[in-house]
């Protein structure tokens, strides 16, 4: 059964929408780990435009489960990461026009910049994710730079109907088993909702989904801590 990182940006980004101080994301991290959160994901981005260092040094401080930072291979937020040392850094792509990650990390044509990026994190202590598309290439790619984990990106599956969805699944189900037979950690996210991550937690092996955006939207009907218990509950099969 995977366990259930709990991606908190998108509170920040209720608060950054005033640019005040609530929503804290660092009280949201504290409601998550209450409903049984495995651990708590945040995205540094290089315009900060929801969390902010702030919030990392203070989870890092607070946080009893898992602290995953997601950010790009950009130097400046690297030596951020190098000077922190949370437990896990997952390596995503960053582009300043998109509203939010659109696909996975190109190991394949960066693989020396995320080689070096991969090596300065391990000197450090730090166990490496790549988030990557379901893809032969990017996986083995991954594998042969050293990474600890894939994240394989679910955005097209949780955004595809009825044949083209099963077909997404299969893409995923196949790269899942790549990545165990390499080595590596099997972790997966993006678009996943309360409707559509069964099949996704139930693929053999899987040990880490990262979900946010789902649950911060159920949170504002019936409470974080709820809304994290009722994620759980799902991709645990505790029905």
């Amino acid at each position: 059964m995977p366990k259930l990182g709990v991606n908190i940006d998108h509170v920040a980004t209720v608060r950054q929408a005033r640019r005040t101080f609530e929503p804290d994301p660092v009280w949201a991290a504290a409601l998550a780990q209450l409903g049984g959160a495995d651990g708590i994901t945040v995205h540094l981005r290089e315009d900060r435009r929801h969390i902010q260092d702030r919030d990392v040094k203070i989870l890092l401080e607070t946080v009893t489960v898992k602290l995953n930072l997601e950010c790009s291979c950009a130097d400046e937020i690297i030596s951020l990461a190098c000077n922190w040392k949370p437990q896990q850094v997952c390596l995503v792509p960053e582009r300043r026009a998109e509203i939010t990650t659109e696909g996975g990390l190109d190991v394949v044509n960066n693989s020396q910049s995320v080689g070096t990026v991969i090596k300065r994190l391990h000197d450090c202590g730090i166990e490496v994710s790549l988030f990557v598309d379901a893809n032969e290439g990017q996986v083995t790619m991954a594998a042969e730079l050293g990474a600890d984990a894939v994240e394989l990106h679910t955005g097209k599956y949780a955004m595809a109907q009825d044949k083209q969805g099963l077909l997404e699944l299969e893409l995923l189900q196949t790269a899942a088993r790549q990545v165990l037979a390499s080595g590596m950690q099997l972790h997966a996210g993006h678009g996943l909702t309360y409707d559509n991550v069964l099949p996704v937690a139930s693929i053999p092996g899987m040990q880490e989904l990262n979900i946010g955006h789902s649950i911060v939207s159920r949170s504002i009907m019936v409470g974080f801590t709820e809304a994290v218990r009722e994620m759980k509950r799902l991709i645990t099969l505790d029905r």
